[in-house]
């Protein structure tokens, strides 16, 4: 599968999202993943570097492309050698994140709770929009990051991102829980904290479960339901 993070916006936590998910093939599915860093701020492959030095290893491959054309032509030649691919893209307009859309199976795109994040989806849809001129397969899903632990906010967000048609809207919040920037700041995913939070554990497991539902081209989930 290949799983692209994507946003015209910086600062939703799309990187937390795509390191942790990266992990989570890994060590809870044992599936030999391939990380492309496909932003040029590099922060997947910053974490990857402090991963590499905690662990002696980093338990995927990474490789770190920023241009569209070589996002396309690489990961086109790699993707037959791995189970999944995780592409790290976007934080704002570029030919990599085109790229990445034009690619993917799945397209998550995260957005926090806040008027001013949530008024990118239009942009992001029509970027999704144009790349499934290429690539028809493509499944695009919003989901809320950093929600907060109560009040309306979240609702209203989830509110304006469900009336979107080209990206479908994934009640699969991950919620605002100082275990992700604290596991980043190691090279871990929250799933290997000395004291794992269980919220963060079950709400990124969640997300990956529902991936693999979501996946057209898992034949032990085709046409299944999505939970």
């Amino acid at each position: 599968m290949i799983i692209a993070f994507a946003q015209t916006k910086g600062g939703v936590g799309k990187t937390t999202l795509a390191v942790n998910l990266a992990v989570e093939r890994v060590v809870r599915r044992h599936h030999d993943v391939l990380l492309v860093d496909a932003d040029e701020q590099g922060t997947a492959s910053d974490f990857s570097c402090l991963r590499a030095d905690r662990l002696g290893h980093t338990g995927f491959t990474l490789v770190q492309l920023t241009r569209g054309a070589t996002v396309r032509s690489q990961v086109q030649t790699l993707k037959d050698r791995f189970d999944d691919v995780v592409i790290d893209a976007g934080g704002r307009d570029t030919s990599a994140l085109r790229a990445a859309l034009t690619l993917a199976d799945v397209a998550i795109v995260p957005f926090q709770p806040r008027s001013f994040d949530v008024w990118t989806l239009d942009k992001v849809a029509t970027l999704v929009g144009e790349a499934r001129m290429i690539n028809p397969k493509l499944q695009a899903f919003a989901i809320i990051n950093c929600a907060d632990p109560q009040g309306h906010d979240n609702v209203a967000a989830a509110e304006a991102l469900a009336e979107n048609s080209e990206i479908i809207f994934l009640d699969s919040p991950i919620g605002r829980r100082k275990a992700f920037p604290n596991c980043n700041a190691i090279g871990l995913s929250v799933l290997e904290a000395t004291q794992p939070d269980p919220k963060a554990c079950l709400e990124l497991e969640r997300l990956a479960d529902r991936l693999d539902v979501l996946c057209p081209h898992s034949a032990t989930n085709q046409g299944a339901p999505i939970p």
